[in-house]
């Protein structure tokens, strides 16, 4: 068994999308009183709240703002573990400390188990139905596995709303039993696969940034310098088309990601990656060169490795195969030959592996493929030792 996640697009009439910001409205009321109780708590009492504090003080809450009510418990708890969740992000250093959030850029609300929603589908189309909620929602979206619904959470991107319900399911894909690959990721060619083959980068990000350019300085000249004054509707107006590009951007790369790792599973049970960093190879820089930097920055981003990786091992995991990221600092892909194991230190400049000891001579980043895919054969081989002894 296995939770996966679908996302279907809602589609309700004008009162229920009324009641839907209504209650997102409330939701994000609840999370910037949450996080002002905590702050003043600690800035002027040094008392440290945590989320049972909390939640222990949503039944009073309720009783004086009776529009609270029909919310939910459980969504009105969802809601408060998001505040506890955003500063232990914080207390690990993982993010910035926590900021009130605006009613325009809350995006939405869960439900954490099955109590207030359920669904009417068998996960092609359907009704949503909320609680304390008058009528059904209808739904569209397909899903590839169904199984129990979990939980539910129900958001508001680019003016149009959408429900995440995860379900709890047993996933099933076909694949070859015996096909095995080596998969090398890049800016210039987005993968190099140890049969030689190359997979160009769509590149999805810099073919629209002329037009996000355009609209961005359209923007720019239609806001107010002084600041603490609102944006006028014409700069929202243009703020707005210029997210609906880069969400459309976002969309053609998450699809052309399923499609990749779907044609990779499809004719392999082995798949071996390298272990990458990608947090640290996207940092910004603290030297020269910041433009040169941000560049390649946004074109390591434009390919979206880490989101085709994770993708790459849930598939190859739902067909029973195996997926093995190796170590970059151990094996050193780039500048070992797959034919003899000789290392020699490559610059970025050359793009062509040429093995000085035995000859062998490929693409560099097919040798590196290459260079993994028979590390991980070796880990396969000593797997299959240990469990015939």
């Amino acid at each position: 068994m296995a939770i996966k996640r679908i996302t279907f697009r809602l589609y309700p009439n004008q009162a229920q999308n009324d009641k839907l910001h209504y209650w997102k409205k409330l939701h994000c009321s609840l999370y910037n009183a949450c996080f002002y109780h905590r702050k003043t708590e600690y800035q002027k009492f040094g008392k440290n709240v945590n989320y049972f504090d909390q939640q222990n003080c949503l039944p009073e809450l309720k009783k004086c703002w009776l529009e609270y009510k029909e919310l939910g418990s459980h969504a009105l708890q969802a809601t408060v573990k998001r505040v506890d969740f955003a500063f232990q992000r914080f207390f690990k250093l993982k993010s910035g400390y926590p900021k009130f959030k605006a009613s325009r850029h809350y995006k939405g609300w869960t439900y954490p188990d099955g109590a207030g929603w359920s669904i009417d589908s068998s996960g092609h189309h359907g009704f949503l139905t909320l609680s304390n909620f008058d009528g059904k929602i209808k739904i569209r979206g397909k899903a590839r596995d169904w199984g129990i619904p979990k939980t539910c959470t129900i958001m508001f991107k680019q003016g149009k709303w959408y429900a995440s319900i995860t379900v709890e399911c047993s996933p099933t894909r076909a694949t070859t039993d015996t096909g095995s690959i080596g998969l090398d990721f890049g800016v210039l060619h987005a993968i190099a696969d140890s049969n030689g083959n190359l997979t160009e980068n769509p590149r999805f990000l810099k073919s629209a940034q002329e037009k996000i350019k355009k609209i961005a300085k359209k923007s720019r000249r239609k806001r107010n310098p002084k600041r603490g004054v609102k944006a006028s509707r014409r700069s929202r107006k243009s703020a707005r088309a210029v997210g609906k590009i880069q969400s459309k951007v976002a969309r053609q790369r998450q699809n052309w990601h399923h499609q990749v790792a779907v044609e990779i599973v499809r004719c392999n049970s082995l798949i071996a990656t390298e272990k990458l960093n990608l947090k640290g190879m996207t940092q910004k820089t603290k030297g020269k060169r910041k433009r040169q930097k941000s560049g390649l920055n946004r074109s390591i981003l434009d390919v979206g490795i880490g989101n085709l990786k994770s993708l790459l091992k849930e598939k190859v995991t739902e067909a029973g195969g195996f997926y093995i990221e190796v170590p970059t600092q151990k094996i050193k892909p780039s500048q070992t030959c797959p034919n003899c194991g000789h290392q020699k230190k490559k610059s970025l400049a050359e793009r062509v592996h040429s093995c000085e000891k035995c000859g062998y001579s490929c693409d560099r980043d097919v040798a590196a493929a290459q260079v993994m895919l028979n590390y991980a054969r070796g880990l396969e081989r000593a797997y299959a030792r240990c469990r015939v002894a």
